[in-house]
């Protein structure tokens, strides 16, 4: 930056400074406005050419210079000047000041930002190329950011100031007008009963609607732009085609076939997707067969002398595939086409908003026109680029189901829910399992308390957990494969014979078309919060969604998905995801809902923290069960939760409770006043309850029914 530039950004800052020292913001002030009004109105009639001359010119300075208080400039130059003759000169003081703002910022700044930002400048400059003034005129219609950030960002840009400008002007005409409507009003007033009279009301409901229906028409004219290169056919084939057989487009088609609309479904591998073929399902088969197990090696905690399993890994997998059979006919095709959904086995292709081209197993190619889609493309094993590790080979959650043969040394790779419930499983059968996991802690979305727990018991049962390891490659010497893991920049070498990669999870993004109607997506499908995309229309669910991958939010989403895909424009309804929980089925079992004290930390929440140990439940006790936690936040000095963590045996099940709670607004009071079955482990929650109630027990109450109480039997106080 040169000497000249870093002078006149000096003086700007200077001016700035002493226009807020010396309190010249009170000028620009409602407070102002409405004392001096009158005043400065008979000046205006006096003297028209002096007072518009003056007043455009301090407007313009006001907005290149960033200042605020243009709202009240707006409404003042309404009350001075009147509807028309404000609005016109309001309009082009406004944009010339905004425009100068513009050409001052880019003088200023813009090769300074190049030469540090270049190449992230370039991609910006080339999108606002296409689609900068559409843009720009919806940032002035209804501003996300305020004007003057507007302003100087795109001075940064290579947008062509004559662009600037008259999409500016002719953005915020509308507002100007109302903004205008409502000065004149102020104007107006001589007594209190001015207030309400119907002018004023209507001018300043007209401020509170406009940017509702300025909001609106944005979404039309948006609507209209990506619609705007497709012809939409005059009768449809069907109300609603879904992508994907997975949790949220099955529930998606069985709403809208239980509401009568004419569905098709498309799915190319397997009906009910990842959950019931691959995730879910088998995960929980086997959890179960290794839970076995590891109860029969407990069998002296129980008093019972002597017991033992054989068992032969293949067996073991055997019963997962007839679990997957026992559950598959819920979400066959049989089923769903009895309940009147017409079932594609295929490849579907968007090939226009209203279109979407099935290619089916035997070949033949079938193209159905529809009013709305829901994409419901699910996710995949994410697979990180670690050098030689295809070369190994390596398993995923999604292929880990072939084993026939126990690994004798198994490497997981990550340390999320799925690599945990893997490890421990694998563990258990008999594998020496060795956990990496990048992050300073497994399970990194919990507290720090329940990683420590379920590393402490990972150790006990001989699972080797490697917290803080990064995996950098994979090599095979002398036909022995070894990963090379860097901690603390040292690098340790891990013999293995198979290597599970369960770092996450990626949503399926390619393949049916969103790259040929130019659908964002970038992790996952860009959705509004209607769960819509660029195209009304067309709507994502589930894992190719987000914000959540599991599978009990995904058919949460798919309600929504139906039903404004149904019902939009009559009535639509946003998702809702202010209660989600979820579940990590390890031993000790993990459940959540709300937040944890980690994130309230983090968002800078207050809040309180009632703990109950789960050791101290009878049942626990009688089950060989007596460890873990109930973990209430709420709201300090009120009962309200805010979030629940569960640790321990049944912990999905005993989350149930707090989920209901939290999504009906019942508080600790109530749980307390409901009678829990002894003994159950859901009693926990009661005496969680419990422990919140003694913690904030009136004081003052109990020593008045104290001395209350020595009274009544005759004794002193």
């Amino acid at each position: 930056m040169t000497r000249h530039k870093i002078a006149v950004l000096l003086a700007l800052c200077l001016g700035l400074a002493v226009f807020f020292l010396f309190g010249f913001e009170r000028y620009l002030s409602i407070e102002f406005l409405s004392v001096s009004v009158h005043a400065v109105g008979k000046y205006a009639q006096a003297h028209a050419i002096a007072a518009m001359t003056a007043y455009f010119v301090l407007y313009v300075v006001a907005a290149a210079l960033s200042l605020p208080g243009a709202a009240v400039l707006t409404l003042g130059g309404g009350a001075l000047f009147g509807l028309a003759l404000g609005t016109l000169l309001i309009s082009f003081a406004s944009t010339i000041g905004a425009t100068l703002a513009f050409l001052g910022s880019r003088y200023l700044l813009r090769d300074w930002v190049v030469g540090r930002f270049g190449r992230r400048l370039e991609a910006i400059d080339a999108g606002l190329a296409r689609d900068g003034a559409f843009y720009l005129f919806m940032l002035r219609l209804v501003p996300a950011f305020p004007f003057f950030l507007i302003n100087l960002l795109l001075g940064l840009s290579r947008m062509r100031t004559r662009t600037f400008y008259w999409v500016s002007q002719l953005g915020m005409l509308p507002g100007t007008l109302v903004y205008v409507n409502a000065g004149t009003q102020l104007a107006r007033i001589h007594s209190l009963s001015g207030i309400l009279s119907p002018g004023l009301l209507g001018a300043f409901a007209m401020l509170g609607v406009f940017p509702l229906l300025a909001k609106e028409l944005v979404e039309i004219l948006r609507a209209r732009r990506a619609y705007a290169r497709w012809p939409k056919p005059s009768r449809f084939d069907r109300n609603l085609i879904v992508i994907g057989g997975g949790s949220a487009g099955l529930v998606t088609a069985y709403i809208a076939a239980a509401l009568k609309a004419k569905v098709t479904l498309v799915e190319q591998h397997a009906m009910g997707g990842d959950c019931l073929n691959t995730g879910c399902v088998p995960s929980k088969a086997l959890i179960r067969s290794a839970r076995l197990l590891a109860q029969i090696a407990r069998a002296g905690e129980f008093g019972i002398r002597s017991a033992r399993a054989e068992f032969d890994f293949a067996d073991v997998m055997q019963r997962v595939q007839a679990v997957i059979a026992a559950v598959a006919p819920h979400d066959s095709v049989e089923r769903y086409t009895g309940l009147g959904v017409d079932v594609a086995q295929g490849r579907a292709r968007i090939v226009s908003p209203w279109e979407v081209e099935i290619t089916g197993s035997d070949g033949q190619v079938r193209r159905l026109s529809t009013r709305s889609i829901v994409i419901a493309a699910g996710a995949r094993p994410a697979v990180p680029p670690i050098p030689g590790l295809d070369d190994v080979g390596y398993l995923t959650s999604d292929t880990v189901w072939r084993l026939r043969e126990l690994p004798r040394r198994l490497v997981v790779l990550g340390g999320g829910p799925i690599g945990t419930e893997l490890t421990q499983a694998f563990a258990r059968l008999g594998a020496q399992v060795t956990q990496v996991e990048m992050a300073a802690r497994i399970l990194m979305r919990e507290d720090p308390e329940v990683s420590d727990m379920v590393t402490r018991r990972f150790q006990a049962e001989g699972i080797a957990v490697l917290a803080g390891h990064r995996a950098r490659q994979f090599v095979v010497e002398r036909g022995e494969k070894i990963l090379i893991a860097e901690h603390d920049g040292h690098d340790l070498r891990i013999p293995f014979d198979a290597v599970l990669v369960a770092v996450g999870r990626a949503a399926n993004l390619t393949g049916y078309g969103l790259e040929d109607l130019d659908i964002p997506a970038t992790r996952v499908v860009s959705t509004n919060a209607f769960l819509q995309t660029r195209y009304p229309n067309i709507y994502a669910a589930g894992d190719v969604a987000g914000p959540f991958q599991f599978t009990h939010t995904a058919a949460h989403q798919a309600w929504y998905a139906a039903v404004n895909a149904l019902f939009d424009p009559f009535k639509k309804f946003k998702a809702d995801y202010s209660v989600i929980p979820w579940a990590t089925f390890i031993e000790p079992e993990i459940a959540r809902v709300g937040l944890n004290e980690l994130e309230a930390r983090e968002l800078g929440i207050a809040h309180e923290i009632t703990k109950f140990d789960i050791g101290e439940l009878d049942r626990a006790i009688a089950d060989g069960a007596a460890h873990g936690f109930v973990k209430v936040l709420t709201v300090p000095g009120k009962d309200r939760i805010l979030g629940v963590t569960i640790v321990g045996e049944h912990a999905a099940e005993l989350i149930a409770e707090y989920i209901l709670a939290m999504k009906h607004g019942i508080g600790l009071n109530k749980i307390l006043g409901t009678i829990h079955i002894y003994p159950t482990m859901t009693e926990a929650n009661k005496y969680a309850a419990g422990a919140w109630k003694r913690a904030h027990a009136p004081q003052r109450v109990l020593a008045w029914l104290a001395r209350f109480h020595a009274w009544r039997r005759g004794a002193s106080a």
